[in-house]
């Protein structure tokens, strides 16, 4: 007989002239007022312990308090199951109680200490520097994966806690026993989530996309403002909000303008006159740009780029730090241009001509305007 057996008999022994609910709740009682006191013992011990280590200790201790004290609840039912004086599957029971709490006590504090850590790992990075490109792609991961290995978490920790009984076990046997049906089912039935899953493990390994990208995606403009285990939540610059699966990224072509960086040309195509003066306008864009704070000041340049039978194009192109200040750049440099053309060249801008071929002589524009005469003095 194990030291438990003998307790247990110990116990009924003592207690034998009280009914056995009693007894039973006596020690239920006093294991459950003892796994408390233990846990706060623990716990204080913990907390020196780690008092002069890393924020990621302490937080760890402090964040997994509740976590200890269920643990410590289902030690002292199994304890108490265990000595209390009931029927032979006592043990069973006891041994199956501290299995699941052990089991979730894991999950949870595997759960607890991932979440710390990528928390204070991200702290180190922000995403609203103007070159925020190493922030963007550590977060991204980080969030993508923080996500990924949550899910396969919770789920190893259910199906282990499923697997302490015998009926599911033996159901998880029967279905590996016939998994050429089993599997083609589940795997379709599966297809959609399985298939965003790996596609965010392959966006947080590849970065085709990245947390604050700017993206045109469906031919909306916006940024990456969330990604989940499962979709993408674009932030449109009206501020819609456009879902798109995770796949979406994977077998379809996006543009993504902040790649490699978050700086960016934008171009302001103007239609004129062949009468424009190209160097003035050039002269003049020159001035706006280098008089904004919009420009970074890396490119810039003003070009001819097309020319139609009735108009051409003069195109100026200037670099901004972002897609923002370019948008704005851009606008600007449109708006003074045109309002300088109005003013200074009215003849740059386009026009529509008329050419009247084979003149006629003044002998017959008199008479035509004669008959013209004529017949509006008959209608009088």
């Amino acid at each position: 007989m194990t030291e438990i057996e003998h307790f247990s008999e110990a116990v009924s022994t003592w207690f034998s002239w009280a009914p056995a609910w009693l007894v039973a709740s006596a020690l239920y009682a006093a294991c459950l007022g003892l796994a408390l006191i233990l846990h706060r013992l623990a716990h204080g011990f913990l907390a020196r312990l780690v008092a002069d280590r890393g924020l990621f200790w302490r937080s760890l201790v402090s964040r997994t308090r509740t976590v200890g004290q269920l643990g410590m609840l289902c030690l002292g039912l199994s304890v108490a199951t265990s000595l209390a004086p009931l029927e032979a599957a006592g043990l069973d029971i006891a041994g199956r109680i501290f299995l699941i709490g052990l089991i979730g006590v894991a999950t949870l504090g595997a759960r607890t200490a991932l979440h710390i850590w990528t928390t204070l790992h991200l702290r180190r990075f922000k995403l609203d520097a103007d070159d925020n490109l190493t922030a963007r792609q550590h977060v991204t991961q980080v969030k993508i994966l923080r996500r990924t290995a949550d899910t396969i978490l919770v789920v190893i920790g259910i199906a282990a806690m499923l697997m302490t009984f015998d009926a599911v076990r033996q159901y998880g046997i029967s279905l590996l026993a016939s998994a050429g049906a089993a599997g083609l089912v589940v795997g379709l039935a599966l297809q959609p989530l399985l298939k965003n899953l790996f596609a965010g493990i392959q966006l947080a390994l590849t970065q085709p996309i990245r947390i604050d990208d700017v993206l045109v995606v469906e031919g909306e403009w916006g940024r990456v403002e969330e990604i989940s285990s499962t979709y993408v939540v674009v932030r449109i610059w009206d501020l819609r909000r456009l879902i798109v699966p995770l796949s979406h990224f994977i077998e379809q072509p996006i543009e993504n303008w902040t790649r490699e960086g978050s700086q960016i040309i934008g171009a302001v195509p103007l239609y004129l006159d062949y009468k424009a003066p190209v160097d003035v306008i050039r002269n003049k864009a020159r001035e706006l740009v280098e008089g904004s704070k919009l420009w970074d000041g890396q490119v810039f340049g003003v070009q001819v780029t097309d020319a139609s039978p009735s108009t051409i194009t003069v195109r100026t192109i200037a670099s901004s730090r972002n897609s923002t200040d370019a948008w704005d750049l851009r606008c600007m440099l449109r708006e003074k241009l045109v309002e300088f053309l109005q003013d200074e060249y009215p003849d740059a801008l386009p026009r529509t001509r008329s050419v009247v071929v084979g003149r006629p002589a003044n002998d017959t524009i008199a008479a035509l305007a004669g008959a013209g005469a004529e017949q509006l003095g008959g209608g009088e």
